[in-house]
């Protein structure tokens, strides 16, 4: 054959194959678009970013066939009502923190973080390989909902106080902005919990009508400015060792969604989820350094506070459990695994951690 009917030939024999082809991958890459409502403003670029780099990474896999498009809290919907417009088909999906809901059902922060729980390694640990996944998109399934590991702030600071807290008895009639399952363990030991959204933290602050406040870490607390208004800030936040923000999606759009779309969602969630950990990692050492040299007095609580809020804890565990199957259920599964992490984390991770802390300190 000469060398220009091979070509012929050749030129043909493709063009054949991409009209085959063609039809074949549109076919199986449909165009989809899809809105997720955060519960979290714009200004807290980290935590509300993570919904962004799910939307980025989506797009970027499919070549802008899957687009999500991401709208902060109140655009669509309020932050606290996000779960609800993704159950009730108002948006296939949402970014948000799952202990939000505890008024629906307290079992929803088991799988956020609860007090004395598993720190974020664990966290991530129990859902990928403990079982977790399977526990909590069990009960997620409830609200017609399936979830997903979406973003971690390490373990949070105890938040911002007017006054020292040295005894159990500092905490009685002490009016504090938290919520949720940790709301209920601070009242058991005199606090009076208050929900507040995060914008309305800093002026309460400001005019006394609350006397402390939580939100999450040194990098997102300083943005909101509690330093001014409040001079001690504690740690650690106990009933947050390990928070895992959670993207949930409709069910019913999550099952009529291609195979090859669920894997790219589910692996860019999964990077979210990696990203927002990394980042807060990243951000919070040298907003903390800023905070003690602007004033801040920080602080940690004592071992009184400490043991007290565990006995509070574990009373309440005992409460719900009683009458609520589901949280009874997810809350020994959760439990057991904190045990045996604990027992491993003892021998190699306490130890290097804290040789390293002691050697930096050291110089």
């Amino acid at each position: 054959m000469k060398r220009r009917d091979f070509l012929k030939v050749s030129a043909a024999g493709a063009a054949a194959t991409a009209a085959v082809a063609s039809p074949a991958i549109a076919q199986n890459s449909p165009e989809i678009k899809w809105r997720l409502t955060s519960s979290f403003p714009k200004s807290l670029d980290t935590i509300y970013g993570g919904g962004e780099q799910v939307a980025k990474y989506v797009a970027e896999m499919t070549d802008n066939k899957f687009q999500i498009q991401v709208f902060a809290a109140g655009e669509i919907v309020p932050g606290l009502q996000a779960l609800d417009a993704t159950s009730n088909g108002t948006v296939e999906m949402c970014h948000t923190v799952s202990y939000y809901y505890v008024g629906k059902d307290p079992t929803f922060a088991i799988y956020a973080s609860v007090p004395f729980g598993l720190n974020a390694r664990q966290q991530n640990s129990w859902w990928y390989q403990g079982g977790g996944m399977e526990l909590g998109n069990e009960f997620f399934k409830k609200s017609n909902v399936i979830g997903f590991p979406c973003g971690n702030t390490g373990t949070q600071m105890g938040g911002w106080f007017r006054k020292e807290i040295k005894t159990v008895a500092d905490l009685s009639g002490l009016k504090m902005r938290i919520g949720g399952i940790a709301g209920q363990v601070l009242q058991k030991v005199g606090v009076v919990p208050q929900q507040l959204a995060g914008g309305d933290i800093y002026p309460a602050l400001e005019k006394g009508t609350i006397d402390a406040a939580e939100w999450v870490g040194p990098y997102d607390d300083e943005k909101l400015g509690f330093a001014k208004v409040a001079k001690y800030y504690y740690y650690p936040g106990f009933w947050e060792g390990g928070p895992t923000v959670h993207a949930f999606t409709n069910l019913d759009k999550w099952n009529a969604l291609p195979k090859n779309y669920q894997a790219i969602l589910t692996n860019a969630m999964a990077n979210a989820n990696s990203w927002m950990a990394a980042r807060y990692d990243m951000q919070n050492p040298s907003a903390l350094k800023r905070l003690v040299a602007g004033g801040t007095q920080l602080r940690p609580f004592t071992n009184e506070v400490l043991e007290a809020c565990l006995k509070a804890t574990n009373e309440l565990w005992g409460e719900i459990s009683a009458k609520n199957a589901d949280f009874k259920k997810s809350i020994d599964a959760m439990q057991a695994y904190r045990s045996d992490e604990y027992l491993w984390w003892q021998v190699a991770e306490y130890t290097y951690d804290s040789f390293m802390i002691r050697s930096r300190t050291r110089g």
